[in-house]
């Protein structure tokens, strides 16, 4: 399954990019970047680094209260830069390995911490999709993709409000489920509870406002840069726009695709400035640009802090695997 979601990702990757230049004059194309703006282009790389840190702030409150788990924002960049040079989002689990690695081997934790990540992320795209479309013609085909994620992070908030809710009942559950395997229950079991310890961050009234406050900067920040660079190029769009791209390239990045995001993120961020009115080669030209700003830098330190931690790519690509497998002792 996973030879076939990386060959798809990259088919796809090829196609959409191989479409979008067809579609253009590349000699216009070349020129449009060429008049881009250098301050408000390195502005927005420097939002993308920018970007991450924030991250890696609201991430810390999704732990468990008191937790103070380390290396947070070297996890973040990490985990990114390996998600822009390898397929099949695998630096969402060497960014836990990086954390698990320093804080006694937490892995599962960790791993419940990101869970619940992704899934308030998907709810905040669906909402800022929500509201642009009550302001903007939003194409069917994000629409229907906005419906989709929106079930399937139903589905998750009611799985993960169940374990965060009735931890004793889902522990009951999952005994019941593997009472003929007992020497796997005992191995899930544990995973079990140190996944469900990475869910009381969220339990924990004191962390709603933080978490609240820290999503919305998570949002407001790429927003910002999409923005920026929108303003590189000469393009006076409005701030809506910014938040058009987001969306777009959000709802876009989570269809399987090439390392980096490769053609699903230029094409999405070509149709968002499409809607309002950008010719189409300006749009190829943002889209190359914006996602340079994104890709460029964010590899770049990410690689830097990978060295700084001594960890090689190879360990932390596997290393996880071998965590995941052998989750800890009681």
């Amino acid at each position: 399954m996973s030879r076939l979601r990386l060959v798809g990702g990259l088919a796809l990757s090829a196609a959409l990019v191989a479409y979008l230049l067809w579609t253009v004059d590349l000699g216009q194309v070349a020129r449009e970047l060429r008049r881009a703006d250098p301050g408000w282009t390195a502005l927005g790389a420097g939002l993308a680094v920018a970007g991450l840190w924030v991250r890696a702030r609201r991430w810390r409150y999704l732990f468990p209260p008191g937790s103070d788990p380390p290396g947070l924002v070297p996890a973040v960049m990490i985990g990114y830069m390996v998600n822009n040079v390898l397929p099949l989002r695998a630096g969402e689990l060497v960014r836990v390995y990086v954390v698990g690695r320093r804080w006694a081997g937490r892995f599962w934790t960790a791993l419940g911490t990101l869970v619940v990540e992704r899934v308030l992320d998907s709810l905040a795209i669906v909402f800022v999709l929500g509201v642009l479309a009550l302001l903007i013609p939003v194409p069917a085909l994000f629409r229907w993709t906005a419906l989709t994620v929106l079930a399937v992070d139903l589905v998750a908030v009611t799985a993960l409000a169940v374990m965060a809710g009735a931890p004793e009942r889902s522990r009951r559950l999952l005994a019941g489920l593997l009472a003929r395997w007992p020497a796997a229950a005992g191995r899930v079991t544990r995973a079990l509870e140190t996944f469900m310890a990475g869910l009381e961050g969220i339990r924990d009234p004191r962390h709603a406002v933080p978490l609240v406050l820290w999503t919305a900067l998570v949002w407001l920040v790429p927003a910002l840069a999409a923005w920026v660079v929108l303003r590189a190029l000469g393009l006076g769009a409005s701030f809506t726009a910014g938040w058009t791209v987001l969306a777009f390239v959000g709802l876009g990045v989570s269809i399987p695709s090439a390392p980096g995001y490769v053609g699903v993120f230029h094409y999405a961020a070509v149709l968002a400035v499409e809607i309002f009115g950008v010719p189409r080669p300006t749009a190829v030209s943002y889209a190359l640009l914006f996602h340079a700003t994104q890709y460029i830098p964010v590899t770049l330190v990410g690689w830097i802090v990978l060295l700084r931690e001594h960890v090689s790519l190879a360990e932390a690509t596997h290393r996880p695997e071998i965590a995941g497998a052998r989750p800890p002792s009681s």
